[in-house]
């Protein structure tokens, strides 16, 4: 595949309500695929949570553990989503309608709204799933399913931009 037309970075923030499981393992998952592509100049990633009591922490052991079963080391602290994310970024993944609806509270202007968008948009391989459900209080099966999730989710948002060129010009 060509190479992104663009001489500016994708900028892409991951969110999800704690930034301790779902967010941080998007960023993971979707710096692996652009590594993989030869594109890691191409794109600067974050991640965050719409709830700042976990700011500062690593991502749930619970999640670090699946992730790297899958070959992903997440190191991310957690932090809180900011207004300030809505000039940074181009491109805001919303984990759940939940996180997508205070994203759009939080969204400062009509344009910044634009830029917010659902994990679940970009499923193919899962399209009767609406959302990357919270495994926070479920076993190894909820970390297992989020992650078959998001990176689909990852994968097929990384085909469009990669087709499309730069997002949202």
């Amino acid at each position: 595949m060509a190479p992104l037309e663009t001489t500016d970075k994708v900028r892409i923030l991951f969110v999800c309500l704690g930034n301790i499981c779902r967010s941080p393992a998007a960023q993971g998952v979707m710096q692996r695929l652009i590594d993989e592509c030869g594109l890691t100049e191409d794109f600067e990633l974050d991640s965050a949570g719409l709830y700042g009591g976990h700011a500062g922490e690593m991502p749930d052991n619970r999640m670090r553990i699946h992730a790297r079963r899958r070959g992903l080391e997440l190191t991310h602290r957690s932090r809180k989503v900011s207004e300030s994310d809505f000039d940074d970024f181009d491109i805001i993944v919303a984990m759940d309608d939940s996180n997508f609806d205070g994203l759009r509270r939080l969204a400062p202007t009509p344009d910044d709204e634009k830029k917010i968008v659902r994990m679940a948009d970009f499923f193919t391989l899962h399209p009767w799933m609406d959302c990357v459900p919270d495994p926070y209080y479920e076993g190894a099966e909820g970390f297992e399913k989020a992650l078959d999730l998001i990176e689909d989710g990852c994968r097929t948002l990384l085909e469009r931009i990669r087709k499309e060129g730069k997002w949202l010009e």
